[in-house]
Formats: C-alpha cells, structure tokens, sequence
C-alpha cells in the first residue's frame, strides 16, 4: 500500500489480512463481513473470537479481517522504552518515527481496507465494528459509501461535526443514577445519587481515609459495568455518609486489586498514532506540548470534567502528570496532518445499520442513538445493564450477539431492534448492621422472629453470591474473601460460568453484624440453594433456602424450611 493514499508513488508498506472463505462453499457466497475488534489494536490475533462471534453467519458469509496499519502485522510502529506516563516518552516517540508517523490513521488505514477488498474481487461487504471498530465503520461507510451492503456497530465511539472522534472527558458517576432509577429501595435513598457522591467527596477532602482514597473511588464509578459495583455502589455512599464505612471500603479493596492495563511498550506508539491523530482534544491540533498541557490544565480547571472530582482528587503523587485520558497521552504526539476520520459535512449511505450500545459503556446511549441517526436506515438498541461490546462479551450475551448475527444473515429482515437486558441485580439501598433493620420476609409458614431471621440469612448469601455475579465477575478476586462485618467466604469454581456450579462456603459470616451464617450456598446459574445454620440473640435455627439469584426483580421469592418446616415467603430487596 502507499503511505500515503493521496500521493500514489509515496513509500510502499505492508498490509496484512485474513480471509475465511465461507464454510458452505455449494453456493455462492451470502456476502462478506469486513471485521474490525477495535482497540486501536492488532485485528489479525482476534480472529478466532470473531469467528466465535459471527458463528453460524460464516455458512454463507466469507469473513475479511485487514490488520490496521502500524499495528501488528502490518508495518507496525514501535518505540523501544515507551512509557505512556511519561510526556518526554512520548514526544521522543513521534520524534523517532518522524513525519511518516502522520499517515497512520482511520482515514488511510480504511483506504487499505478497500484496497484490500478490490484486490480480493469483493463487490460490496457488510462492515462490522465493534468499539474502534466502529470509528474504521463509520470512516468506510463515509468514505467508501458505494462499497457497503450493510453496518452492524457494537459500542460506538462517537465522532463530531469535524469528523473527529469527540468522546468526553469524564467520571463515570453519570451512571450512579442508571444503576438505580430501576431499583425500589435505591430510588428511597435521600436525594440525588450525584448530590451523595459529592458530599462524600468533600467529606473525603477534608477528612482522608487511608482505606478508601478519592482515587479508588474514581475507578469505582468508572466500574458501574461490574454487576457488584453497580448494584452497591450507591448504597455504599449513603451508608458511608451514614457513619458505616465498611461497604464501600470492600468495594475499594476488590477496585485496587484490579490489574492495570499496561503502560509501557514500544507496540503502544500504534495505538497513539490513531488515538492521538483521530480525535479531538481541549488543545489546538497545531500547537506545541507545552501549550497544549496549558490548555489541557485550563480545561480541567474551568471545565471539571471529572466532576464530582478535581484532577488534585485524581492525581497519583507518583506521577506528575497522571494518565485521565488519552488526552494526558495525545499533548505530547504531532498532529500536523488534518486527518479526520469522517469528511465534514459528510453523506452517509443508505444502507440497513444495526447499533448496539449499553447502559454502563462509556459513550451513553443518547451519544450512541444520536450517532446512529446519522445512516438514513438505522436502528439503534439500548443493551439494558450492558457494559461494552455485547457481541463479544465474556459470557455469552446471547440476546447481543443472536441479532448481530441475525442482522449480518439479513439485514432487511428485522424491522426493528432487538430488546437485550443484561441486568442481574436489584441495587441496593442499604446495608444493615443490624437484622432488626432487614425488611422482613412475607410469607407462610413463618414466626415474626423467623421472617427477620430469613430474610437477614437470605440477605447474607446474596451478598455472598453477588461476587460471582455470572455475567461479569471481576476476575482477579481471590479464592477466600472476608465477610462485610466478619467471618470468612471461600468460593470453589468462582466463574459462575460454563465451569459448571459455584460453591461458596460460609463460616461465621456476618452481613447483619449480629448474625453469624454458617452453611454452604451452590450457585448453578440463576438456580441457588443454601444449607445453612444462623446463629443470633434470638438462638440458631437450621435454614434451608432455594431462589432464584441473578434476577433483576425487587422482591425476592424464597422457600424452603426453617428447622424442617416448609416455608415460601417473598424479601424485599434493601
């Protein structure tokens, strides 16, 4: 390929791709599926999850998988010693490379897509983003309009009037409110989700606490997708506020342990070349490092982008200049050449588009919708409690990924969207020291006593299984883990997945302070059953419970026995 598209006899360099022919290969090919897994990252490494993906779709559809430039296989970019935290790395990066550096973008790299296309003889070809994906989608839809059957976009990243990628610079406590507009007993919590945060950052402020530091915090509301984080997050604010500091400082101690993306590697100046040269930035696209820190540092300043936090809040004393964003990266990184990834002003095709995007992903679903809007044949789907990338999530989501595939097989088929729901959980409105501030359990079957009593132990195991939510666990928790007010869970087989039932083991937990559970609880999918003894001031009794976990439902159906006698009841969640 030419480095550069505009000038034919510019240096030659190399393009790598995939190509699967169909499987059925007694007819003619249904079309081919041009894919791109995002990142900006090497797409060659992702084409076995792809073809997971797409499945059945490859019977009749060959799949095209070009290796963006600079990434990879294809003439990748590389700066030995690169370290993203670094300012002076990464200006010395783009130096080392030098001018040529400019040609590694959207607007180029998807000219190598449809070279590689011609080449092949494909006449049209339904292209499939997902995340970046979607922003080599929207350049080849705008670029190379006449060349596309159909667009399926799984988590957009949005682009502006400039044709630029504009996605914002900002926490994610905009979602504290999504995780809870759903939920009764989060809806009863004092005011609004934003208004609690902000009071506990400034409580924070003025009074650190070693256990949980404003920068934790940060990354938890940046982890509203975590099924746990979601359903907690607001309930562990109030409580916070309330004077019990434990929830929310368990929540801290899983978010630290959480491994870093790395930081440092010479592959890394790829991933700059496009981010840096595709998107729009608080800073002149013409101006030197120094000013464009300036302005960047105006902006957090005037603009509190961050907001409930300041970047002060934020910044690590490790580092001068701390990574919020890409933009930290990009004041260091030329972008001489206009280069927006979509022509302003530009004329989208009409041709059927399919848009999915979730609730906790970090362009909101009104950015996405509004986006999508712009194909004159669109749909956009809200994935209900969706984080990013709903047809590649691990797991399966099944309702995601069934409609992309069935949108690629027929795009005419389906005159609407698909309603996908991810939600698992209920969030939470409180966190109770005690079992005579549980709601009791309704029901039959039941003594005063024993409605407290089992809904207080019901209330412990779904704690309990909350950290082996089955849709999206972190996954580097440990095997054993504390109890909230103490006592020890061990978890066997914690994936809550295809590795078949969870086992979680109870000794001497406590969620209600003055509450010990002892027992085991399985977990089989949504299908749970405990075995438990719940000792307290009013003595022990033998319980067991079957329900349905996993379940986004206000009250919670139980039954089972209590000392052997048979029992159905409903808990409200609280």
């Amino acid at each position: 390929m030419p480095l550069d598209w505009s000038d034919p006899a510019s240096e030659r360099i190399t393009v790598a791709f995939a190509w699967l022919p169909r499987k059925d290969a007694s007819r003619p090919a249904a079309g081919t599926v041009l894919a791109n897994p995002g990142g900006p990252a090497p797409a060659l490494p992702a084409v076995p999850s792809l073809t997971e993906a797409l499945g059945p779709v490859l019977d009749r559809h060959d799949l095209l998988v070009v290796e963006p430039r600079g990434l990879g296989r294809s003439s990748p970019l590389l700066c030995p010693g690169l370290d993203l935290e670094r300012q002076e790395s990464v200006s010395a990066c783009a130096a080392h490379l030098g001018p040529r550096v400019r040609f590694f973008t959207a607007d180029q790299a998807v000219a190598d897509m449809d070279a590689v296309r011609a080449a092949l003889g494909v006449p049209k070809v339904t292209f499939y983003g997902i995340s970046y994906g979607t922003l080599f989608a929207q350049a080849y839809a705008t670029r190379h309009p006449d060349r596309l059957s159909a667009v399926m976009l799984d988590s957009i990243v949005p682009t502006g009037p400039d044709g630029y990628v504009t996605k914002p610079i900002r926490s994610g406590a905009h979602l504290l409110d999504v995780a809870c507009a759903p939920s009764r007993a989060c809806r009863r919590l004092p005011g609004a989700p934003a208004d609690a945060i902000a009071r506990l950052v400034r409580h924070l402020r003025e009074h650190p606490d070693p256990r949980l530091r404003l920068p934790s915090l940060g990354h938890l509301t940046n982890n509203l997708y975590l099924p746990m984080v979601g359903r907690e997050l607001n309930a562990a604010v109030a409580a916070y506020l309330g004077g019990d500091p434990l929830p929310l400082r368990r929540l801290a101690r899983v978010i630290d342990a959480a491994p870093r993306a790395p930081l440092r590697g010479a592959e890394l100046a790829g991933l700059i070349s496009y981010t840096c040269a595709d998107s729009a930035f608080p800073f002149e696209r013409g101006a030197a490092p120094d000013e464009r820190r300036r302005r960047l540092e105006r902006h957090y300043d005037t603009e509190r982008p961050f907001s409930p936090f300041t970047v002060a809040d934020l910044r690590a004393s490790s580092s001068q200049w701390p990574i919020f964003g890409m933009q930290d990266v990009c004041v260091g990184w030329p972008t001489p050449r206009s280069s927006p990834p979509v022509p302003p002003g530009a004329v989208y095709p009409r041709v059927p588009v399919l848009a999915l995007g979730g609730d906790f992903d970090g362009t909101t679903t009104a950015e996405a919708a509004a986006v999508t809007r712009r194909f004159p044949v669109s749909v956009f789907s809200r994935v209900r409690a969706g984080g990013h990338g709903p047809t590649v999530s691990t797991p399966v989501n099944a309702c995601a990924r069934g409609a992309m595939r069935a949108f690629i097989a027929d795009p005419y088929a389906s005159g609407g969207g698909p309603r996908c729901d991810e939600a698992t959980y209920r969030a939470l409105g409180s966190f109770p020291r005690t079992v005579a501030q549980v709601p009791p359990a309704d029901g039959t079957g039941l003594t005063g006593e024993e409605r407290k009593v089992v809904a207080a132990a019901l209330a412990t195991v779904a704690d309990a299984a909350a950290r082996r939510d089955p849709l999206r666990s972190p996954y580097w928790q440990e095997a054993t883990e504390a109890g909230l007010r103490g006592g020890l869970l061990t978890f066997a087989d914690g994936t809550g997945g295809a590795g078949g039932a969870v086992v979680i083991t109870l000794r001497d937990v406590r969620f209600a302070g003055d509450l010990a559970v002892d027992g085991e609880a399985r977990l089989n999918g949504g299908d749970a059953t405990a075995r438990l003894t719940v000792t307290g001031a009013g003595g022990s009794h033998a319980l067991e419970l079957r329900w349905e976990a996993f379940r986004a439902r206000d009250d919670i159906a139980v039954s089972g026995t209590v000392a052997g006698r048979p029992f159905t009841a409903t808990v409200p969640v609280h």
